[in-house]
């Protein structure tokens, strides 16, 4: 019991030796980081939103670049899911957003 009550007064007491240390007086600002190269950008770029309606469903499509990577359809009656495509020449995935899509392996073996 007396072990107990040592370890802890000493993990109260170690953060505060942090406090107390000194901060040396010749400390100097960092110099400010050099531009980017260019033709490099500093953010993602923020993907193009379209919201269409198609019949009863509203479809938003997301789109980089000019080129759609993922659609989320809103039904009239249910739960809204995703559409994502998995790579150029793949078709669609659907993900209810619950779980990770799966990813299925296709490497091409052989073409004839």
């Amino acid at each position: 019991m007396r072990v107990m009550k040592k370890l802890w007064v000493l993990a109260l007491l170690l953060p505060l030796t942090a406090f107390a240390a000194e901060v040396p007086d010749n400390l100097e600002p960092l110099p400010e980081p050099p531009p980017p190269p260019p033709g490099v950008q500093d953010e993602a770029p923020e993907p193009e939103v379209t919201i269409t309606k198609r019949g009863e469903d509203t479809v938003e499509e997301y789109r980089i670049n000019g080129e759609l990577y993922m659609m989320k359809v809103t039904p009239r009656v249910g739960k809204p899911y995703y559409l994502t495509k998995e790579d150029e020449n793949a078709g669609w995935s659907r993900n209810d957003g619950v779980a990770q899509p799966i990813s299925i392996p296709k490497w091409v073996l052989f073409r004839f």
